[in-house]
């Protein structure tokens, strides 16, 4: 028997395998994300909240076992932008990241604002008028890459913190005068610390350029395969089409 046909059936049984949907359910996905309340959070030591809810949700439908893991934003981020096979949730879909990701569907619309503290007035009617001040961002988050975009500074009239909770409590001690933010996560942050945003946050500057109607994402690295993004992808619009993905908006929002 002549061994090269052989092999050669043995290696196209081989890829037509890996893109089974078996081999693409037992591929390794790493799932990062930080705490983003209420659309990423541990509670008891269980990721939960609407993005996680979802992201949950796809990976079933796609028949992908994957763990979340949740850990600081820049870490995430730098594992998103140069490993193999990495979904990271919830991202603001921003002109700057378009390239740098394979962007699987929406997890919902946000809005951003610059805010100060109520009592401590700070007028603005411009992006540019908030470069006198000191402003509360994330470490590689959106914010910073917008304000950054717009010739904010690190060091200058930026303040970068890893955790999202600091920036309000930098805001409430004056550590700095602005806090960039999206407003669900805004809400949320500032009730968990027992205080009433209605009475503690204005917004001083929307910023409807950011995020805006785009909102927050889940993406997965461009080293990820083709297959599993279209694997996910139309997971995604499943669950979209047969109520789930509404449901679970519904749950949280």
């Amino acid at each position: 028997m002549n061994p090269r046909p052989f092999r050669f059936a043995l290696l196209l049984a081989a890829m037509a395998w890996l893109g089974s949907p078996a081999a693409l359910a037992e591929a390794e996905l790493q799932v990062v994300t930080e705490e983003l309340p209420p659309f990423n959070m541990t509670v008891d030591g269980h990721m939960t909240g609407l993005g996680t809810e979802l992201v949950e949700a796809v990976l079933k439908e796609a028949g992908v076992t994957a763990s979340i893991q949740s850990m600081p934003w820049a870490r995430a981020y730098d594992l998103a932008l140069h490993d193999e096979n990495v979904l990271i949730y919830s991202m603001a879909r921003i002109p700057e990241r378009e390239p740098q990701f394979q962007w699987i569907g929406s997890i919902s619309p946000t809005r951003w604002y610059l805010y100060s503290l109520a009592g401590h007035n700070i007028p603005l009617t411009r992006l540019d008028d908030a470069k006198r001040y000191q402003i509360g961002v994330v470490k590689q988050d959106a914010s910073e890459l917008y304000l950054s975009g717009h010739g904010f500074r690190i060091g200058e009239n930026l303040q970068s913190s890893n955790r999202r909770e600091l920036n309000y409590e930098k805001l409430k001690s004056g550590h700095v005068d602005l806090w960039i933010a999206n407003e669900v996560n805004a809400t949320w942050l500032v009730r968990q610390a027992g205080d009433d945003p209605a009475r503690t946050l204005v917004k001083a500057l929307p910023l409807p350029d950011l995020g805006g109607a785009t909102g927050l994402f889940m993406a997965v690295s461009l080293k990820t395969s083709p297959e599993m993004v279209a694997r996910l992808r139309e997971a995604l619009q499943r669950l979209q089409d047969n109520g789930s993905y509404a449901a679970i908006a519904r749950k949280w929002m």
